[in-house]
């Protein structure tokens, strides 16, 4: 079995960087903040598409996105982790996972070249399997490209693979690449926006319990 995770808003809780982060950057040039909580329905869709969405709407040109995307990217890089940890009892589920055999892996919209450094410094004792990003050129979730990669290194279908999630988004990306979806209630969104989304399944916590009992079900339906 292979279990797919999303990171920003379902194993990391790195809102509070990315917001500050990106308001930083506006600030230099002039642009308004956006409180914390904006964030949450900001992110989720890649790094340029946040920075588009935090613009006001009359300087979201080519040219102006460009650099802002560009200067984002610099500073993020150094500040990702001021603030950024796992949700409480993440590495717990990962690792009991782990034991039980089953591979883990993380797709992210996060640009990729981010992707190593949390995972050493957030997650030490887990074994990714892969661990993939956005990479320039690519196109980000939904579309199911690096899922559908990740399945291919894993060697593993769709009727072994789950994809869990926070957002429509998620969702979406694991409908696209024919797999079932579990929607968590601990990042970003809203239990309605996944409900509406097609989650098949919804975790209210990162418990090994219950998430063994979803990878079960899918075996059964094998």
């Amino acid at each position: 079995m292979l279990a797919i995770f999303d990171l920003d808003g379902t194993l990391l809780d790195s809102l509070e960087d990315l917001a500050d982060s990106s308001n930083h950057i506006l600030g230099l040039h002039g642009y308004p903040p956006h409180p914390v909580e904006a964030y949450r329905y900001f992110v989720g869709d890649g790094i340029r598409k946040l920075v588009e969405r935090t613009l006001p709407e009359e300087a979201r040109r080519d040219e102006v996105i460009d650099v802002i995307y560009k200067e984002f990217l610099e500073y993020y890089a150094i500040h990702m982790m001021d603030k950024t940890q796992p949700y409480a009892g993440i590495v717990a589920l990962l690792e009991g996972l782990q034991a039980k055999g089953v591979k883990l892996a993380v797709a992210s919209n996060k640009a990729h070249e981010a992707m190593a450094p949390l995972m050493e410094v957030f997650f030490p004792t887990i074994r990714f399997t892969a661990v993939l990003g956005n990479k320039p050129g690519a196109r980000p979730k939904p579309d199911p490209g690096i899922v559908l990669e990740i399945m291919r290194i894993a060697q593993e279908d769709a009727a072994t693979t789950v994809y869990a999630g926070d957002s429509g988004v998620d969702m979406e990306t694991a409908a696209r690449a024919g797999l079932r979806k579990v929607g968590v209630l601990w990042g970003y969104r809203t239990k309605e926006e996944l409900l509406a989304a097609g989650a098949d399944w919804l975790l209210p916590r990162p418990e090994l319990a219950a998430f063994c009992r979803i990878l079960e079900e899918v075996r059964g339906e094998r």
